[in-house]
């Protein structure tokens, strides 16, 4: 299991920024798939961005050309950068890792324990 521990949630108007941070323990952090999830209220959980171990990025339509997904394998941690923020962002950020195993088994693999963004009109 990957212990996961997210920060950097908050509130913010319509047009700012925030980063989300993600750090991670317990496995070979450069071998895991690194993802961020989130979830509105009253809405599924839905994917973000991920980040491959070969450091290849994926972005949601949703988010694509304002959210940035990054990794830095020396400190075990995985970036969320959101600019352009819009009120429909608003949703507790989930990190998410998943070890090879876990994608070789198509398991959705360890979440932390989630942080809350705000983005007020």
């Amino acid at each position: 299991q990957v212990q996961l521990v997210e920060s950097g949630g908050g509130l913010v108007q319509a047009g700012g920024s925030l980063r989300l941070s993600c750090a991670a323990s317990g496995s070979i952090f450069s071998s895991n798939v690194m993802g961020w999830y989130r979830q509105a209220p009253g809405k599924q959980r839905e994917w973000v961005a991920h980040i491959t171990s070969g450091g290849n990025p994926n972005y949601a339509d949703s988010v694509k050309g304002r959210f940035t997904i990054s990794r830095d394998n020396a400190k075990n941690t995985v970036y969320l950068q959101m600019n352009s923020l819009e009120p429909e962002d608003t949703a507790v950020y989930y990190c998410n890792a998943r070890r090879p195993v876990d994608v070789w088994t198509m398991m959705m693999g360890s979440w932390g324990q989630g942080t809350q963004v705000t983005v007020s009109s």
